[in-house]
């Protein structure tokens, strides 16, 4: 029987094992893990809800467009929409998602630079930790900008954002929500609660269109939540596969209309957020088992990815993967991702600006992807040449 612990070092053999659908004691929930079967239970709210006292975001800061179906959650999404159109997208935050990450490249090889010793061996060698440095700052930078947050460090949003993973994680995996996560929700709160005032921000915009501040807030929260999640992981895991596969980087080296696959690649076999859960409300029969009401129902986006029925090879990384866009990272039906063209933007540039880096390897000892319900590194330790 696998562990919680197992689970987050290495989901997939398992995964494998119970597609398209089984039950894992470890989760106490019935595990999806086929992608036609994901796709069914994700586009059908009114038998698999999300809307449950159960559901982990919605303990940690409340009811929100991510824990409503039907109306209500139509009533929280409407009002964020607008901004995240691919068009929007485009045009909105190209200029400084660039700006941003030239910014962020800029201080990490001036840095990198600064600390060297230029007798010490190696010196030719630069080095830096790109999740901290770069992958945070700029999805905390980028979705403090889209939602028109009034101004914070990143290091402060980050630690905010930590302790609020942490505690959802947490209950995901059985446990209670900590203090620590009601802590950095609260000040979470008050900081976004201050931006309501803006009259130009997002936020206004919902308050306008009827929302409760509460209600902006744990919006707000859950958008910054994803936001930061699922582009720290796109950034580190598109990273940590081109840098654990030569053979894959020099075809992206050699042909870079290649990488915008290559970061679609990755995201097949390690989606940033692994799993969504979701909530029998009715006695259903799927293929393979027999649901009761109040069953909970995990969708595995990472399952999905590997699904041999869709994806030939499926636990190879594969840059030229013709069909790799197939893949659910994003979630499908009326919960997929509001802000899945804004972090695809923001991690493409990223990933431009790394692999220009001369040199580039990955450390010895630099960690895999590792998590339940969120799958990163949780560093990514680079070299380059000076």
């Amino acid at each position: 029987m696998e562990t919680v612990a197992q689970l987050e070092t290495d989901p997939h053999p398992t995964l494998a094992a119970i597609r398209p659908i089984g039950w894992v004691d470890a989760l106490d929930a019935w595990v999806v893990t086929g992608r036609a079967l994901a796709i069914q239970v994700l586009r059908d709210p009114e038998t698999f809800t999300v809307d449950d006292p159960r559901f982990s975001t919605a303990q940690v800061v409340g009811p929100s467009m991510l824990s409503l179906d039907g109306t209500p959650h139509k009533t929280h999404r409407d009002p964020f929409e607008s901004p995240f159109t691919l068009a929007e997208t485009r045009r909105r935050f190209t200029q400084p998602v660039q700006q941003t990450v030239n910014t962020l490249m800029h201080a990490i090889q001036q840095t990198a630079a600064t600390g060297s010793d230029p007798t010490a061996p190696g010196a030719s060698r630069l080095s830096a930790d790109l999740r901290p440095t770069l992958a945070g700052p700029l999805s905390v930078a980028v979705v403090a900008l889209s939602l028109g947050l009034p101004p914070a460090s990143a290091d402060t949003v980050l630690g905010w954002y930590t302790a609020i993973s942490a505690s959802v994680s947490g209950i995901s995996a059985g446990q209670r929500a900590t203090a620590d996560g009601a802590a950095a929700f609260a000040e979470l709160h008050k900081h976004v609660a201050a931006g309501i005032d803006s009259s130009d921000s997002l936020l206004a915009t919902a308050a306008h269109a009827g929302l409760g501040i509460d209600e902006v807030v744990a919006n707000a929260a859950v958008l910054m939540f994803g936001g930061i999640e699922t582009t720290e992981g796109m950034i580190t895991n598109a990273l940590w596969h081109l840098l654990t596969h030569p053979d894959q980087l020099a075809l992206v080296r050699a042909d870079p209309t290649l990488l915008p696959n290559a970061m679609e690649e990755s995201l097949r076999l390690e989606p940033a957020a692994a799993v969504v859960d979701r909530y029998a409300t009715r006695d259903i029969e799927l293929p393979g088992a027999k649901i009761r009401r109040g069953d909970m129902v995990t969708v595995s986006l990472a399952g999905a990815g590997r699904d041999p029925e869709t994806f030939p090879a499926p636990d190879t990384f594969d840059v030229r993967r013709t069909n790799a866009r197939r893949h659910l990272a994003f979630a499908s039906g009326p919960h997929i991702c509001l802000g899945m063209h804004l972090t695809r933007l923001e991690t493409l540039t990223a990933l431009e600006a790394v692999l220009n880096l001369p040199g580039l390897e990955l450390s010895p000892g630099s960690p895999p992807p590792h998590g339940l319900v969120f799958r990163k590194p949780t560093a990514l330790h680079v070299t380059w040449d000076a």
